[in-house]
């Protein structure tokens, strides 16, 4: 006998797409962590999830890049790139 599979009933699961839409859109949500604006127009973010306004990644640069090509994050120390090599 042929078993009728359509009455299975699962819980919704939350599928990887929608996992990482959810991520970005906390991130966009959180402001600079350096002077407190809530919503930049623009922020450099780590993996870690530390974002900088460019108005205060300006002020810092000295401090958080000896090349000009990479940051270095002060929260866990990675490595970020600029965007510009």
């Amino acid at each position: 006998m042929r078993q009728d599979h359509s009455e299975k009933k699962t819980a919704p699961r939350q599928t990887r797409r929608g996992a990482y839409r959810q991520k970005r859109r906390a991130a966009r949500a959180s402001g600079c962590h350096c002077c407190g604006e809530a919503a930049p127009p623009f922020c450099w973010r780590c993996r870690c999830g530390f974002s900088i306004c460019q108005v205060c990644m300006d002020e810092n640069v000295w401090g958080m890049s000896c090349n000009g090509i990479t940051w270095e994050c002060p929260d866990c120390g990675g490595q970020n790139g600029f965007g510009n090599q």
